[in-house]
């Protein structure tokens, strides 16, 4: 499979190009960006050709891997899947349900496969968890904190713009999502959305299988607090999400391993652009809490 890499960002130096460049199956055939100098340095650190005019390289490619803010994404994804082009996308796939809709219609009228990068549900241990405790069930209701210290300490990312606009709800809540989704079942409603210090977000959410969880979501966590937990309580007791032993770059290989299994006819993944776009259905009636108690305020 022929792959091509639309962005040239710290997420995409870090892990999308590595990732790919490595890859026993797929061959990273290409690098476009917003910014063509960096196109064509990310283009040479990895062996292959960088592009200027991104349709140009949707022609010469089976699939795309995007990282790219999540405005971007969604736009770019919607004309590649158009152009028949199978999807490796990134969390969260679109920051208004309006556009992620119009990403998952679009895979699905063009019937190509789609994978959205959750990286906690492309490492093995915790996934292995997660099928477990899902197929465990009785859970009564669990906690999940997602802290980051990303505008607190000396991260690549503080300077993101969709992240200073968007914060920790939409960057970090989509990975505790993923978690608790296939554990608790969809979610019926967010209950309760209160802003706490900085861009810290706690929500409570009433799940269809009857549980509650609380979930509390931060990027300005002070970097001694930072750290993820989610922990079950049910019938069978405590569950404790484990630690991943891989880092983002070998569970995004597992990510375009699972795109090319779909694209060759494997059936769609878990984390497709459907799962994505529910994700984002979840955040944004968050977001629409949040502003309704900062309106009364």
């Amino acid at each position: 499979m022929r792959i091509g890499l639309l962005g040239t960002g710290p997420w995409a130096r870090m892990v999308h190009a590595p990732a790919l460049a490595a890859h026993d199956a797929l061959e990273l055939a290409g690098v476009w960006g917003r910014r063509p100098e960096a196109a064509k340095e990310l283009a040479e650190q990895h062996g292959t050709r960088p592009y200027d005019d991104v349709d140009a390289l949707l022609a010469d490619v089976d699939a795309v891997a995007v990282a790219l803010p999540p405005d971007v994404q969604s736009g770019l994804a919607v004309r590649a899947a158009r152009a028949g082009r199978h999807l490796l996308l990134d969390k969260p796939l679109a920051t208004t349900v309006t556009q992620g809709r119009e990403v998952a219609r679009a895979v699905r009228g063009a019937g190509v496969a789609s994978v959205v990068f959750f990286t906690t549900r492309f490492q093995p241990e915790p996934e292995a968890w997660i099928a477990e405790q899902a197929d465990r069930g009785g859970w009564f209701t669990a906690r999940a904190l997602w802290l980051g210290a990303v505008f607190t300490g000396d991260s690549p990312f503080a300077d993101s713009p969709w992240r200073r606009t968007k914060g920790a709800l939409w960057d970090v809540g989509p990975h505790a999502l993923s978690v608790l989704l296939p554990v608790l079942g969809d979610v019926r409603r967010v209950a309760t959305a209160v802003a706490g210090p900085g861009d810290t977000v706690q929500l409570v959410l009433d799940h269809e299988r009857g549980a509650s969880s609380t979930v509390t979501l931060s990027l300005t966590a002070p970097p001694a607090a930072a750290g993820v937990e989610v922990e079950l309580r049910g019938e069978a007791g405590r569950a404790l999400l484990p630690d991943a032993a891989e880092g983002a770059v070998a569970a995004f290989g597992r990510a375009a391993d699972a795109l090319r299994g779909a694209a060759l006819g494997g059936g769609p993944h878990p984390c497709d652009a459907a799962f994505a776009l529910r994700v984002t259905e979840i955040l944004a009636e968050a977001e629409a809490l949040l502003a309704g108690a900062s309106q009364r305020a």
